[in-house]
Order: structure tokens, then C-alpha cells, then sequence
């Protein structure tokens, strides 16, 4: 199983299930999406997503926010551009690329389990990617499990 998370050799042979690649494409484009709309509309992110109140601020203080969002939702874009080169060229490290998903997205719950920020109004959480973040989980669970589940040919006992 671990020579599928991390193959000896990254090449666009696939060894896993079927379906693992197109639930991988489906949160490359999830996230992707919530990353541009950090990064283009953050306010409305921060503020009815999040529920941070951006109305109680300083203009200074909300610019700064707003910032952060941005540079967020850039940084994903980032990874999901890194997702789609292993889409198109790499699909060997799907596997790989599933659960460094997981761990980004338990590491980010982690710190705001320690860090919390108080919150203006139900705002719910975009950075978890509501309003669906527990079936985002599981989709990159159930994604992952998959991945890593040979096809039993014999290039996947490599």
C-alpha cells in the first residue's frame, strides 16, 4: 500500500480504482472554485461565510482580512493547479495528492479547534468549505481508500 501512496516511479500510470480519479478531479474543482472566490470576492467570504465581523472593523483591519483571504484562496490555487498536473501527467501520486487534501484540510480544522476566532452572525465555514464540509471529508476519504486500492494487475504490487 505504500509504494501506491508513494510509487518508486511518477509516471501517468495509475494503479488504483476507477472511480478515485474522478472524485480527485471533483475536488480539485471544488476547491479550486472556493479558492478563486477567496481571492476574488473574499469580503463576501470573510463575511457571510466565515461570519467575521468585517462591518465592526477599521478599514485598515478589514483591507487586512480581505488580504489574508485572498492570499488563502491563492495558495489552494496553487495545489490545485499541482492537482491538475497530476491529472493530466502524474497519476500515479492521486494516492499522495488525496491525502495531502486530508491532511491540509484536518490541520486547518486543528488550528481553529486551538485558535478560534469569534465569529458576528451564523456565518458558517467557507474555509472548511461549506456548506458541505463533512461530505467534503468523506469524499477525500472515500477517494483516497480508493486510490490506494490495486486493480490487482501486477505492475500495482510493484
Amino acid at each position: 500500500m505504500l509504494n501506491l501512496l508513494f510509487p518508486k516511479r511518477v509516471d501517468n500510470a495509475y494503479r488504483g480504482n476507477r472511480l478515485a480519479p474522478w472524485i480527485f478531479a471533483l475536488v480539485v474543482l471544488l476547491k479550486a472554485y472556493v479558492s478563486l472566490y477567496a481571492v476574488f470576492n473574499g469580503p463576501f467570504m470573510a463575511s457571510s461565510g466565515d461570519g467575521i465581523p468585517l462591518g465592526t472593523f477599521p478599514s485598515a483591519g478589514t483591507q487586512a482580512v480581505v488580504s489574508l483571504f485572498a492570499l488563502w484562496g491563492l495558495g489552494h490555487l496553487m495545489i490545485c493547479l499541482l492537482g491538475l498536473m497530476v491529472l493530466a501527467r502524474y497519476r500515479a501520486l492521486i494516492p499522495a495528492m488525496f491525502a495531502l487534501f486530508l491532511l491540509e484540510h484536518l490541520g486547518r480544522r486543528l488550528v481553529f479547534h486551538f485558535l478560534p476566532f469569534a465569529k458576528g452572525g451564523a456565518g458558517g465555514e467557507s474555509i472548511g468549505l461549506s456548506p458541505f464540509p463533512y461530505g467534503f471529508i468523506l469524499m477525500i476519504v472515500v477517494g483516497l481508500v480508493l486510490s490506494l486500492r490495486s486493480r490487482g494487475s501486477p505492475r500495482a504490487k510493484e
